[in-house]
């Protein structure tokens, strides 16, 4: 009795790895910067857990993943030799997430399950840049949830619960859908259904999740095999 549909976005919906690295190639290399923009890419995200379990754990107060997103920047750039970038390369840079590309069966898997579900993302991007993502992709969101809401960042409970107070519905009538098992096991920890969606690919080939590593409720190849298994 699933009447609503609540996704992650990073990975599960779009490919954050290529869209960063060709958005930072672009702003970058135009600046004559020559670097490995996949390495530059996975720099990036790799500070998003620990500036995100900065705020989780009550360290810093609660702050936007866009703000958290350009202090993880100015982390990593001297890695790769950048320094003394101007401001506005650095906001246009850091913007770069507001224009990530959809996986190729998203928008038609979306507008399937839109037929028969409400939908939402359940992200830890905030609302201004889900909806950035949204416009790009053609996502038929009913509303834009997620950390930003709940004021804390998955996996913590609160931020699935109040997607599900936003939709007045009880925990076991959503289902969180995801890439990552992680996420899944902390939305059904708290009582929503799961599915699990597979990208194999999402840090390079073979690297992402082919397969939940938990039980879940639904598991798919794709939004669109997922639309066919829930009869959207």
């Amino acid at each position: 009795m699933v009447e609503a549909l609540f996704f992650d976005v990073f990975g599960t919906l779009v490919d954050w790895r290529t869209s960063v690295a060709r958005e930072a190639e672009k702003i970058l290399g135009s600046r004559g910067a020559s670097v490995g923009w996949l390495a530059f890419a996975d720099a990036w995200r790799g500070q998003y857990q620990p500036g995100m379990e900065e705020v989780r754990s009550g360290r810093q107060p609660f702050s936007k993943l866009d703000v958290l997103h350009r202090r993880n920047l100015e982390r990593i750039l001297p890695q790769f030799g950048l320094t003394d970038l101007p401001e506005e390369t650095l906001r246009e840079l850091n913007l770069a997430w507001h224009r990530l590309d959809a996986w190729n069966d998203v928008a038609a898997g979306l507008a399937r399950l839109k037929q028969k579900f409400q939908l939402a993302p359940v992200s830890n991007g905030n609302i201004s840049l889900m909806v950035d993502l949204a416009r790009r992709n053609n996502f038929p969101w009913d509303a834009i949830l997620g950390a930003e809401i709940a004021g804390d960042y998955k996996p913590k409970p609160r931020v699935y619960l109040a997607a599900c107070e936003a939709f007045d519905r009880a925990p076991d009538r959503c289902m969180m859908v995801a890439a990552h098992s992680k996420d899944l096991a902390a939305a059904a920890s708290i009582g929503l259904r799961t599915a699990h969606v597979a990208r194999p690919d999402e840090y390079g080939p073979n690297t992402g999740e082919g397969a939940p590593t938990i039980k879940v409720d639904y598991t798919a190849k794709s939004l669109l095999d997922l639309a066919e298994q829930l009869g959207a």
